[in-house]
């Protein structure tokens, strides 16, 4: 599907893994009301199973930050990330690819899985653009970001893309990666920056 195709729709995990997240990490009391406060109430009791209008994932980081306040909105959207970055190594990345990535010299898995990732980047990024700015060190450029669309801050805000970011790094290209949101939208910059870096 392309990106004009896809018509600003985001795959589920940016909704579930944000609730299973929220119930984990506040109770369901909290994941309640960030949910009816975001015009989700109905994932609550039925999750999506497909893609969603960007329109919802936007809603529900808003708020998050609403109920919660930026810094643990920013914890639980970076957790969420974490939780899709697993599902995707159980669920999305073939094993054998898995296998390939773990044994190959770190920039080179570096640059084969910011392809792949860049091949997907239309189920997480809705309307927003995508680009792989450099493989060495890793760094991503997403313009008109959904999760901080809307929004302005005196910090980062897309922990969630972080988190997922970070955890599929750790698993198949070094152990010791940390993914770091160097620029956002949010604050006044032209795109939201990502860089990788590792020991």
């Amino acid at each position: 599907m392309s990106r004009t195709d896809n018509q600003g729709r985001i795959g589920p995990n940016a909704v579930i893994r944000v609730l299973e997240s929220l119930n984990e990490r506040t109770g369901r009391t909290v994941a309640e009301s960030v949910f009816q406060r975001a015009g989700l109430g109905g994932y609550l009791v039925v999750p999506p199973d497909s893609m969603v209008p960007e329109a919802e994932v936007i809603a529900l980081q808003q708020a998050l930050r609403a109920e919660l306040g930026i810094a643990e909105a920013r914890a639980i959207a970076r957790d969420a990330g974490r939780r899709t970055g697993d599902y995707l190594l159980a669920r999305r990345i073939p094993r054998p690819a898995q296998v390939l990535l773990k044994i190959l010299p770190a920039k080179l898995a570096a640059h084969t899985l910011l392809k792949a990732i860049a091949g997907n980047a239309w189920t997480f990024v809705g309307t927003g653009r995508f680009m792989v700015v450099s493989d060495d060190p890793p760094r991503i450029e997403i313009t008109d970001s959904p999760l901080c669309r809307g929004t302005q801050s005196d910090e980062p805000l897309c922990d969630f893309y972080v988190g997922t970011f970070e955890r599929l790094f750790r698993v198949l290209v070094h152990p010791d990666t940390v993914f770091t949101e160097t620029a956002c939208q949010a604050m006044g910059d032209s795109s939201c920056l990502f860089e990788a870096h590792w020991s």
